[in-house]
This record gives structure tokens, sequence and C-alpha cells, in this order.
């Protein structure tokens, strides 16, 4: 574009700048850029985006004027489309300064806008390297010294720990540690180094509360690791109300943030601000129901559940409490005798009552996530489980429950991540460290997994889910029997109130053929916990394996009726039953009960059903919908072959059922002979005698000696165990 003569000589600058309409532009562009930023700001404070999402947006208005001038100094006098050489040229060093300028803000401030979720530290895909992945500014909240040196005032000092960290763990620019991993340091003298090298951090902050009459003191220093040097401290001196300790811990919260340079953004500092209860004996109940909730022992979530209860009671608008209560009913459902259908419902209430007080509580979206997960709706639980994260990614048991949530839809490395970003943040608790033993083991890395379950006992030698780990890895990945039942047995004097740990030993007992010790301890089950599905559904198995079919189908009715979720063992048992009779229709409908997604025009299949739609698939075939039957088959084998190598033994007799039910009976006893060599046993018994998959391939020799070759080893596996001394340890060295 050329200028013409009176422009180059005797216009001025403003009247050269007008007629190019650049004046007008770039009027008309800064109203817009203001408005624009204007409702960013209110999107961002109303869904509590990260406040870089507002300082990005800034900067890219600002980069815009410049090239808005440019484009109208070219085209506003004439509106012409042609694009010169020189337009274009100064266009992409303005377009480059200002990506370079976006580019080095987010450097400088470790983030990136990509989401509206609070920020949080970015997740490894895989092994260790998730460890490394969080460079967050980080620390850990030693228990709080109690220097009124009453012991009626424990539980009380122990709550305003508890309560500072959890405050903490609201901002999301730090990595911080939580409480089950801290309280392993209660007391401790060793130096404050060594501490911040276990847990994986580099500040520390001590304190102490002293409780006098109707004051509070509380004194807090933080310290580097690395120098031991103090970073800040503080003490405080207040009045003995909810509102004053919650002030304290806002503060403490807000000035610690600050020494660690973590920006907090809009949406969390107005949570940090929040005054859960102002009821102090109902905040001293939800101390108490947290505390017992840790253990997850039976006993331990009956305790919970009545102090949540208490809390709740105290202060009808306290949704921490209802959070808290929410999540233990649904955790009672498989650690204790709790009914489901009952624990559901109350459960389900207790989280709509905590949302609807405050709808950004990760704790409350967390239980939700639980009470669908128990449900059968998986969408659900996964929304709920990620709104979680996104609110708190500091907390620890939403990332834990959601790699259950993806583990069991096939998504092994995105559930390890989440796993691992769980031990991160709760490096010595049990429970997730018990987790990510699970998914290792999953994943058919059963070493790996065998020295995470003897980290667990490391860690808490009373827990007893990592024995009942250790056992189910010992008997169907080791094929070692003869360990995993004194290892159950450990389990369950560990918890003898939780009815599922006896099931599973009866059916230890029941593969290596001691069969009356099997009978014994489901009818004692039976007795002492007649109501639970679970427990009906394992007898229905037992009694089914032993030729007492009546007795087999009584409890199966019974596990349906009860939680047809916890009951595959009883739908397996009535659909043979059915299948015998020719009546179809109430098989398919159990199975449509208990596992929807299996049905519709798009079959769902995963780790969690794969067993179940060859059920379904062989239900339909004798229908002779073969069409519906054989796309089921077809899913659960790309399943099956996608699965981690090593997982596959916990389904070894799958592939021979597929191959079966297409009748291709050479593949069938190839696939069973494979299954045996590499140790299969789980349910031999059934597959060899009653499953009806199996039927047409029954007689064939190759079938018998198959099953004769475990046969003779489940004998051999049985002489070991009775000669092992009563007394002797558990050998925990197994499986490296």
């Amino acid at each position: 574009m050329t200028d013409a003569p009176t422009e180059r000589g005797e216009e001025g600058v403003w009247t050269r700048l007008r007629r190019r309409k650049v004046v007008q532009w770039g009027l008309t562009y800064a109203a817009g850029a203001w408005v624009l930023l204007q409702v960013v700001g209110y999107l961002a404070d109303a869904f509590h985006w990260p406040d870089l999402v507002k300082q990005f947006a800034s900067i890219g208005l600002a980069v815009g004027l410049p090239v808005v001038l440019v484009v109208a100094w070219y085209h506003g006098d004439r509106g012409q489309q042609r694009v010169s050489g020189a337009e274009l040229a100064i266009l992409s060093v303005l377009l480059a300064l200002g990506g370079a300028a976006l580019w080095f803000y987010g450097q400088r401030n470790g983030q990136v806008p990509i989401s509206t979720a609070p920020p949080a530290a970015p997740i490894a895909s895989q092994g260790s390297s998730a460890a490394s992945a969080d460079e967050r500014p980080s620390i850990a909240v030693l228990p709080f010294e109690n220097r009124s040196r009453l012991d009626d005032d424990v539980f009380f000092v122990d709550g305003i720990h508890d309560d500072i960290l959890t405050q903490l763990s609201k901002v999301s620019a730090l990595k911080v540690i939580s409480r089950t991993s801290v309280e392993q340091f209660r007391g401790t003298k060793l130096p404050t180094k060594a501490i911040a090298d276990q847990l994986g951090v580099k500040s520390i902050l001590e304190g102490g509360v002293q409780r006098s009459g109707d004051r509070v003191r509380i004194n807090v220093q933080l310290i580097d690791a690395s120098t031991d040097a103090h970073l800040w401290a503080e003490s405080y001196d207040r009045e003995l109300t909810a509102a004053d300790i919650f002030a304290i811990q806002s503060e403490v919260a807000v000035a610690i943030a600050g020494a660690l340079k973590a920006t907090l953004t809009s949406g969390e500092q107005s949570r940090i601000q929040v005054v859960p209860t102002q009821n102090l004996q109902a905040w001293q109940a939800y101390q108490l129901g947290n505390q017992r909730m840790a253990k997850r022992t039976s006993a331990g979530l009956a305790d919970a559940e009545r102090f949540f209860r208490r809390a709740v009671e105290l202060d009808p608008g306290f949704a921490l409490a209802y959070a808290g209560l929410a999540g233990t009913l649904v955790l009672q459902i498989g650690y204790s005798d709790r009914p489901s259908r009952s624990a559901l419902a109350d459960a389900g209430e207790a989280a709509s009552r905590a949302l609807e007080l405050d709808a950004n509580l990760a704790e409350a979206w967390a239980a939700r996530g639980l009470i669908a997960k128990e449900a059968g709706n998986p969408t659900a639980e996964e929304d709920a489980l990620r709104r979680a994260v996104a609110l708190n990614p500091n907390y620890a048991p939403a990332r834990h429950w959601l790699s259950m949530t993806l583990m069991y839809t096939d998504r092994f490395d995105e559930a390890l991540a989440h796993a691992e970003r769980a031990v991160q943040l709760d490096p010595l608790s049990g429970i997730v460290n018990n987790w990510l033993g699970v998914v290792l083991d999953g994943m058919g890395r059963q070493s790996e997994a065998a020295r995470q379950y003897r980290k667990v006992i490391e860690i808490d030698p009373s827990m007893p889910i990592a024995y009942l780990n250790l056992a189910s890895l010992y008997a169907y990945s080791l094929n070692r029997f003869d360990l995993a039942v004194p290892t159950m047995e450990r389990a369950i004097a560990l918890d003898p109130g939780d009815p599922s740990l006896p099931c599973v030993l009866a059916l230890l007992k029941l593969e290596l053929g001691a069969e009356a010790e099997a009978t014994r301890l489901v009818t004692e089950a039976l007795k002492r916990w007649p109501d639970q599905a679970i427990v009906n559904s394992i007898a229905a198995a037992v009694f089914n394996v032993l030729g007492d079919g009546a007795v087999a189908e009584r409890h199966a009715r019974r596990a349906v009726s009860i939680n047809v979720r916890y009951a595959s063992d009883a739908i397996e048992v009535l659909r043979n039953a059915d299948l015998l009779r020719m009546n179809y229709g109430p098989a398919l409908a159990r199975y449509e009960s208990a596992y929807p997604e299996l049905f519709g025009p798009s079959p769902t299949v995963h780790l969690s059903n794969l067993s179940e739609a060859v059920g379904v698939a062989l239900v339909l075939q004798r229908m002779g919908e073969l069409e519906r039957a054989a796309d089921l088959v077809d899913r659960a084998e790309r399943v099956l072959r996608s699965l981690p190598h090593g997982l596959p033994a916990y389904f070894g007799f799958l592939g021979a059922r597929i191959h079966a039910l297409r009748g291709d009976v050479g593949a069938a006893l190839g696939a069973l002979r494979g299954a045996e060599q590499a140790g299969v046993r789980l349910g031999w018994r059934y597959a060899r005698d009653i499953d009806p998959v199996f039927d047409s391939i029954r007689d064939e020799p190759g079938f018998k000696v198959i099953f004769a070759d475990i046969e003779r080893d489940m004998v051999r596996q049985r002489a070991e165990l009775v000669k092992r001394p009563k007394d002797a340890p558990l050998d925990l060295a197994i499986g490296n």
C-alpha cells in the first residue's frame, strides 16, 4: 500500500490516525477488552477459576491492542483486504512478542490455565516418575504438642492440628501431606530433615496448644527442613470459641502460604475464611469421628458414625460433619455388617445435605462418588470424584477412590498415576499404600505389589486389608495356597467383625479341597451375619460346589434380594438353575439389574464386569439370540486381550470359556492348559464340575487330564499346609 502525497507531507499525524480509523478502532477495542475482563473476573470468582486465568486474559488482551492498531492503519481508511509484506512482518513480530510474554509469565508462575479446575500439580503416568512430578512447595504439619498436659485435651489438640492441616490442603499451590502420615511422627525424636525426607517435603510446621479455662494459646513455627532455619513463627492467645479457633487456622494457612510464596486463588481465599461451625462441641465430635474413621475397621467406623451423628445433632448446619457421616456409612457396607440399602439411603441424604450447605466441599463430593459406586452408577461416580479432586488436589482419599474407578474401567495408567499421587500426599497411610499395591497387582506387577503390601504391614501391622490382599496374591497370582491360608487367618484375627474375611478364607479352603472347613466357615458366617449379601453369595457358591443345590439357591436368592451388586456368585448360581429349567427371563433380568451397562445397543465391557459379560452371552445363546451373544463375547475377548500382562491370571479360565461358547474345542482346551500351567486355580472346582459353559467339552479327555493335574497340585498344597506348625510365623518375604 502506498500513501498519497497529501498523507506523506501535508497531513498531521493525529489527522492521519483518525482518517485511518486507528483512534476509533483503538478506543472501541479498549472498551470491549475492559468489558470482557469484567466478565472473566466475575466468572473466575463464581467458578473458583485460578487467578492465572484473569492474568493471562489481561496479557492476551494487552497484546491484542497493537495488533488492532496495525490492522486499522493498513485497512481502516479504505477497507483494503490485501495484506502487504510490511504489515505481515509487523503482525508476526507483535504476535511473537505476545506469545513470548505469555510463555515467560507462565513459566515464572509455574502454571498454565488449561482448565476451570483449581490448579493441581501435574500427574505422571508411569511408575516412580510421579514422585518427582510435583514441584509445588511442600509441607508436613507434625502433630501438635499438648502443653496443658491434661489427657482430656489430647483430642482437642489433635483437632486443632487436623484443621490447620485441612486449611492448608485447600491451597492448591501447596503439596500438603495428609494427617495419617504425619501422625506416625507423634512424639518423635527424629531430626527435622529425617522426617522431611521420609515424607518427601521441604518444610515442616510444628506447634503446641495450651487450653486453660476459657482461653486457648496456639504457637506455631515453620521450618526449612534442609537448613533447620525458622521461616515464620507466631503465637495466638484467644478466647476459646469455635469462631476464634477457625480464625486462627485461617490466619495460619494464609501466613504459611505467603512464607512459602504460594499464591491463593480467589476461591481458595474465600474457602479458607469459611467457619464450618460455631458450636465447639460439634467441632470436637467431628474431630473424634475423623480419628475413628481413619483406621478402617468395623468397630472404628461404627464409632465414627456415632460421633458424626452427634456433631450434626449439635449443629445441623455443619457441612463437614454430614460429609464425614456419609463417608463412614458407605464404608461400613464393605467393612462391617451394615445393610447396604439403608446405609446408601442414609449416606445419600447426608451427602446431599452437606452439598446444600457447601456446594464446593471436596469431602462431600468424594462421599457422593462413593455412594454412586455402591449404587452402580459409574458415570456419576467418576464425575463426583473428579469434582472432589479439582476442588482439593491435596485430598488424598478422593484421588484414592478415583483411582479405583479408573482401575475397574481398564484405565490402568491413569489409575496408577492417581494412586501414586495419593501416596505422595499420604505416604504413611496404610489405606492408600494398600490400594497402590492393588493397582500394581492388577497391572501384572506382582513383585512390586507384594512389596507394597509388605510396606503397608510395616506401616501398620494391625491393618487387616493388607493381609487380605497379600493372601489373594499368594493364592491366585503365585499359586501358594499354603501361604495364603495363614495370611488370611491373620487378617481375620485382626478384624473379626468384617464379614467378608471368613468368606474369602472359605473359598481358599474350598479350592484346596478342605470341604469340612469351608462349610464350617460359611455356616458360622451365616449365623453371625444372616443379612449380608456377600456372606450369602459366597455361601451359595460353596454349597453349590459341594453339591447342595437347594441350600445354594436359597442363599443365592437371599443375597440378590439384599444387594444384587454384591451377589455375583449368587447370580451365577441362580442363572445355572434357570438354564436347567429353560427359564431364561429371570436369569437375564438379574444380570440387567446388577450390570445395566451390559445391555442396550452398545454394551460396555470392562474389568469389573468381564466375567458377567460372558455369563450374559451364555444366557443369550441359550435363548437363541446368537448375534447379541456373539457381540458380547467379542467385546469380552477384546477386553481380556487388552489387560496388562499378568492380570489374566485372575481370569485364566475366561479365555477358555470364550472359546467354548464359540464351539472351538481345541482353542478352549489349549487355553485351559495354559491357565493350569500359569498356576490359575480360582474357581477350578466350579469350572470342572458345574460351569455350563464347559458342558460341550467336559467329556473331552484333555479336559479331564488338565483338571486332574490341578487337583493333584491342590492335594500337595493341602498336605504342605497340614504340616505347617500352628505357631509358625508368617513368611512375608515371598513374592519378591
